[in-house]
């Protein structure tokens, strides 16, 4: 491909993010298992909304913030996702962008609004999400800027948008444009409840050979290769994309490139305030290390130490100079 303008593209949920702290307690009383994510309709997220503490509002989804955390790091980063055409649509447009990156997708007139994902944060820093879509998933293929894609060294696809069908069907089209220009395709899988629901499209997508960078969790990374063990599941996956990546919590993270493993160790970090982004930015700072030519241990430390920075205060945004840390 020519020279891509983009080092990474990304396609995902556009989401405003709505974080607020919280009780144990206030989670027994909504019936919510700490740490979980479930998918709301309007009137429930109406609803909790009114029963959250002071909350603060930024663009949000999984790929959304791996882009803002790319273009923290002095990286080349766009994103494509729907909204609608309300309040919560023209934040999420001016916050991403004001972040540094490129969007380009139009918003929609639809009876669905901007999607938001409310997010509970306990005292230990566990997050607990409650996600309405919304417009977001009336993503279609006529919204891709195929000018955009083949520009992009690397597309990056969340899985959360791989369930409903026409956003899956915009996802193919744009692994086809991005495929044709010569660059890679990278893919995450984003939550267990994503696989449960598509794990048969998810894994020919894989044996087709389109996925050149697989991102997991060691529960998402077993639940694809249905084995029981995380070691299994490892081996499993080795052969089946060129470049595998798992995270594995406290344990740091290890990559798998045509038989070769390299592990790295998590970053210290004082004390976990918020694990509200982590996957997302340790996405980022691998994504940024690959893009800028860097090695396999290079690209997972500065995964490990994006994914630090994040978990140590509230939200999901960087406070502290990514560039530094890159440097």
């Amino acid at each position: 491909m020519t020279h891509p303008s983009l080092d990474v593209l990304a396609i995902g949920d556009a989401i405003v993010d709505v974080i607020a702290t919280a009780e144990d307690s206030f989670l027994t009383e909504e019936g919510l298992p700490k740490g979980s994510m479930r998918l709301i309709d309007a009137a429930e997220a109406k609803r909790l909304y009114g029963r959250m503490s002071q909350a603060r509002e930024t663009s949000g989804g999984s790929a959304a913030n791996t882009m803002a955390g790319i273009a923290a790091m002095g990286g080349r980063a766009g994103f494509i996702g729907q909204v609608a055409k309300d309040q919560l649509g023209e934040i999420f447009a001016h916050d991403i962008r004001a972040l540094g990156v490129e969007y380009r997708t139009p918003p929609i007139a639809t009876d669905e609004p901007t999607g938001r994902c409310l997010i509970l944060v306990t005292p230990d820093g566990q997050r607990t999400m409650n996600t309405f879509a919304g417009a977001s998933h009336q993503l279609s293929a006529k919204a891709l800027d195929a000018e955009q894609i083949r520009s992009a060294a690397i597309l990056y696809l969340e899985a959360y948008l791989w369930v409903p069908d026409g956003p899956r069907a915009a996802m193919l089209e744009a692994i086809r444009i991005a495929r044709s220009a010569g660059g890679k395709v990278a893919v995450t899988l984003s939550d267990i409840a994503c696989i449960a629901k598509r794990r048969d499209s998810l894994l020919k997508l894989i044996a087709d050979g389109s996925v050149d960078l697989l991102f997991a969790n060691e529960m998402e990374i077993m639940a694809l290769s249905d084995e029981s063990d995380p070691d299994s599941a490892l081996a499993a996956f080795a052969d089946r994309v060129p470049l595998l990546v798992v995270t594995c919590s406290e344990r740091g993270a290890i990559a798998l490139e045509r038989g070769r493993r390299v592990a790295v160790p998590a970053e210290w970090v004082d004390k976990v305030v918020d694990t509200t982004g982590a996957g997302d930015l340790f996405a980022a700072g691998f994504l940024f290390g690959q893009a800028q030519g860097r090695s396999l241990e290079d690209s997972l430390r500065l995964g490990s130490l994006a994914a630090a920075e994040i978990i140590s205060h509230f939200g999901a945004r960087p406070e502290a100079d990514l560039r530094k840390l890159v440097a």
